[in-house]
């Protein structure tokens, strides 16, 4: 019977510490696993065999969060019961990091510590002497989303049945990735090469030195998402109609593909050769979180109703009076703290106040003074204008004023968006045009923002394809215009660093 898989993660909230512990696939061997089982293909006889069991991984951070050690342990077997098999496996990996704030970057530097491996297949007996192993990663914190890009080589030196032969399995590749307060996904390419020489006896006694040599690409994907899912109260006599439940997922897809030459008997045929692809799988439970019932009278019925109440339920918004007023214009403020909200930058905030606090309590110490001359620090929402300007997602109307209830635009509501996804930068050079009818009258400013907004389906025209930058949004505008953000967050980055990767690449 299967021991249950013990897997160890950290999953660490956006902005929570300046350094992130992904969730990722494990190792670099292309395997997936789920809470029970853990498989992989391996491919160090000529011949692909599936290796399934156990797993541990145990994640640990140094004393200044400036390090990050993983270390996994494998116990695997392959399930034909007409041969002996058996893997055991440890590898040990180290991360330091070097922050460069000057940038908003973190560059991850990763080497092998430790490693150990032993593969049994019958009567041979396959056992890595060497494994030289170097990573390295640049993550770009961004306050909606980390993103981060790495490259990665290795070699791995087995012995078989100790002095009848070498096997070498050159890895090379790349991963990419991404992290918010939404789910994670990261995705890797792995290249192997393998050169096999070992000497080969028959049934006469007689042994020959043969050789041969193939490659494999794996690509594997670790995603985890959380869905808002709405439930209808199946009671008639209640206090409420339903509510949205906030499922998480997480489930690792990996497909090898390899290049082979066809083996009988550990010889391999000079000629011909085996190409095919092999697909894994693996789901986790989902976790199901009930959210809080919104109870506003003034939205039922209204187009933007769903959109209200969603972000209600995730406590992007916080009225507690019975109306929302759709219709009446959002401030600046107001969207200002459902973007922070929506970014789950509070554990940051919750800390500057804290720290703010301790710092006028301290004797000598200056107060601290607000960068608006119209919001001041005992504003109830001082917090969120302060993460918004130091997170770089908001600018004041001038160098002294922010003017927190003007109305917002949505010029400014893209603009801001766009900067918590750090995405202006890829935006054309300047001079170019934009989509929309109206590309006159879109300020400077905002161009770009706007641009990269229709590009990647956040916004789009209207029905005279005008984009009308300077008109004021409703709150029941901004609150639609929130929804397909997080939407974005949610899915769309998914679909972008998983299956356009693994399904066409």
């Amino acid at each position: 019977m299967i021991k249950k898989l013990m897997i160890c993660f950290m999953l660490t909230l956006l902005l929570m510490s300046p350094l992130q512990a992904y969730g990722a696939p494990s190792g670099f061997d292309g395997g997936v696993n789920n809470e029970y089982q853990y498989e992989e293909i391996v491919f160090i006889t000529g011949e692909p065999m599936k290796f399934s069991g156990e797993l541990d991984v145990k994640v640990s951070e140094g004393k200044n969060g400036d390090t990050e050690t993983v270390k996994y342990t494998y116990n695997l077997t392959n399930k034909d019961e007409t041969i002996k098999t058996k893997l055991t496996r440890k590898v040990t990996f180290v991360t330091e990091f070097t922050e460069r704030n000057d940038k908003g970057q973190v560059i991850g530097q990763t080497t092998l510590t430790n490693y150990s491996e032993k593969i049994e297949i019958g009567k041979d007996k396959y056992e890595l002497e060497d494994f030289q192993f170097s990573k390295s990663d640049v993550i770009d914190k961004r306050p909606a989303s980390d993103f981060y890009s790495g490259n990665f080589e290795g070699r791995k030196y087995y012995t078989v049945n100790r002095d009848e032969g070498q096997i070498v399995v050159t890895i090379s590749g790349g991963d990419v990735g991404y992290e918010n307060f939404w789910g994670s996904t990261e995705t890797q390419i792995i290249n192997y090469y393998i050169t096999s020489n070992r000497k080969v006896t028959d049934e006469d006694g007689d042994s020959e030195t043969v050789s041969w040599e193939g490659s494999v690409k794996a690509q594997v994907s670790d995603s985890l998402t959380k869905k808002l899912v709405y439930s209808e109260n199946e009671a008639s006599l209640s206090s409420f109609n339903g509510g949205y439940i906030r499922t998480t997922n997480r489930e690792m897809v990996s497909r090898y593909e390899y290049d082979l030459p066809r083996m009988q008997d550990n010889i391999p045929d000079k000629k011909r050769r085996t190409s095919d692809r092999i697909n894994l799988s693996a789901k986790m439970v989902p976790k199901v979180e009930r959210l809080v019932v919104p109870k506003f009278r003034d939205v039922g019925g209204h187009w933007a109703e769903e959109y209200i109440t969603k972000l209600y339920s995730l406590d992007v918004f916080d009225e507690s009076q019975n109306f929302f007023t759709p219709e009446i214009p959002m401030t600046r403020v107001e969207f200002t703290k459902g973007v922070i909200r929506a970014c789950d930058i509070r554990p940051s905030m919750e800390e500057a106040e804290k720290e703010s606090k301790r710092r006028t309590s301290r004797r000598k110490e200056p107060p601290e003074e607000s960068p608006f001359k119209d919001v001041e620090v005992e504003d109830e929402d001082y917090q969120y204008i302060k993460q918004g300007l130091e997170k770089g997602i908001i600018t004041g109307v001038s160098s002294d004023y922010f003017k927190p209830k003007a109305s917002l635009t949505k010029a400014e509501a893209i603009t801001i968006l766009i900067r918590a996804l750090g995405f202006g930068s890829r935006a054309p050079n300047p001079g170019y045009y934009t989509s929309f009818s109206d590309d006159d009258k879109i300020p400077s400013w905002a161009r770009d923002s706007v641009y990269v907004a229709r590009e990647i389906g956040i916004i789009e025209g209207d029905s005279y394809n005008r984009f009308n930058p300077n008109k004021v949004m409703t709150r029941a505008e901004a609150s639609a215009m929130l929804v397909r953000f997080l939407e974005f967050l949610e899915k769309d980055l998914q679909q972008d660093y998983r299956e356009n990767i693994i399904l066409y690449n």
